[in-house]
């Protein structure tokens, strides 16, 4: 199976510590006969809101792999244990034979298509408000999916209260009505956006 685990790492952390963590990730990777695919970090961010403990940002680092048994588990373990740590999330991504086209569609957050939507069509929020006004789902009429690692492709969903718009709202079709719900709860537990509002991280 196809995975991808994000982490973010304290402010504070130092590049060796930061390093150090990297490599035990790789080690594991190793161990468990796992073929590592994507290995990106995505920078510091601000957080969309500060964490139980007062920190406001953190750095990025995200891998998409290949491997079974209980890889996953031991690197939950690690993780866990990691005191550098501030977040971090393991995801299913698919099978191995979808492998060309899950790897195809990453982006990195920091690059995404949003800067060329909004400058073909004058506004993405204006694209996505006319559909919901006609009740067409934005996501099949862009032929897209919302996706927990780019906060604009969601946060129009959430109020300024941090309330998920319902579909009689948004217009989407219930298969991506789930998959933005999914998307948010997976943003706001990596602080890309607010529990409390639309604020996404910068």
């Amino acid at each position: 199976m196809i995975y991808e685990t994000a982490f973010v790492v304290r402010p504070d952390a130092s590049e060796e510590v930061v390093s150090t963590i990297k490599n035990a990730l790789t080690e594991t990777f190793k161990q468990f006969g796992a073929e590592v695919l994507v290995a990106d970090s995505w920078g510091v961010k601000t957080f969309a809101q500060p964490t139980e403990n007062g920190l406001k940002k953190g750095a990025y680092h995200y891998f998409m792999y290949k491997g079974e048994g209980n890889l996953n588990a031991e690197i939950e373990r690690r993780f866990r244990i990691n005191e550098n740590l501030v977040r971090h999330l393991i995801i299913k991504l698919g099978e191995d034979k979808h492998q060309a086209d899950i790897v195809k569609n990453y982006k990195n957050p920091n690059h995404t298509q949003a800067a060329a939507i909004d400058d073909e069509f004058g506004g993405e929020d204006k694209d996505k408000k006319m559909h919901s006004k006609r009740k067409s789902c934005w996501f099949s009429a862009k032929k897209t999916s919302p996706d927990w690692k780019d906060p604009k492709s969601y946060s129009w969903l959430v109020n300024e209260f941090g309330k998920i718009s319902p579909s009689r709202i948004t217009g989407l079709t219930p298969t991506f009505q789930r998959r933005a719900n999914e998307a948010i709860k997976r943003g706001r537990n990596m602080l890309l956006i607010s529990y409390q509002s639309n604020e996404v991280a910068r």
